[in-house]
């Protein structure tokens, strides 16, 4: 598809000094459709997992494996503030990043949220391609880990802002459709301040 200039436009002048901060289960596509979403407007793409890594010295399975869940979380939380600071950006969160209080504020003040939501059995598929990238399916049975961690997130995750669905568009169809719900959204928040 050819890009829409006026809504790419549109959606760059509303977004201001915010970023696009891109929340869901592990395999739904953050990383992927943040990086051609960044690319088609004109954007800097972050992945927060890989930043984490840059920040610490050592992989996000290794942080896990050394000083477990809750210090990661913590300098995740961190680091996403420091990236929520800069100006516009297209952010991929991992997995479980929505769900920490301070990071939702930061994203409510300095982004706006979309959940890319995809289906259990696709994102299971997704998942199981690089399993030694996931530290929390690294014990147990992978499906019923993905079953729980799904379970206890939704409620989170339906706090964004948006939501686009992954589960059967390309990579492509689903850029276009959340840039289209983005310019629909930040239409809202200006009738809204009228």
């Amino acid at each position: 598809m050819l890009k829409n200039c006026g809504l790419v436009k549109e959606v760059i002048e509303k977004l201001g000094n915010r970023s696009i901060v891109l929340v869901g289960m592990m395999g739904c596509g953050k990383t992927a459709i943040g990086r051609i979403t960044a690319n088609y407007l004109g954007l800097p793409f972050f992945d927060a997992d890989e930043e984490i890594e840059k920040a610490a010295g050592m992989s996000v399975v290794d942080i896990f494996s050394s000083f477990g869940e809750k210090e990661f979380r913590l300098g995740e939380s961190r680091v996403i503030a420091r990236l929520l600071a800069d100006n516009q950006s297209v952010l991929a969160l991992g997995g479980g990043a929505f769900l920490t209080d301070d990071t939702r504020l930061s994203i409510v003040e300095k982004g706006i949220s979309v959940w890319l939501r995809a289906d259990l059995d696709i994102l299971y598929s997704r998942v199981m391609r690089r399993p030694g990238k996931r530290p929390l399916l690294q014990n147990g049975d992978p499906k019923k880990t993905l079953i729980e961690l799904m379970a206890k997130r939704k409620p989170y995750y339906a706090k964004a802002d948006l939501v686009v669905d992954t589960s059967v568009s390309s990579k492509n169809v689903t850029r276009d459709r959340m840039v289209e719900a983005l310019g629909k959204f930040m239409e809202n928040e200006t009738s809204d301040v009228k």
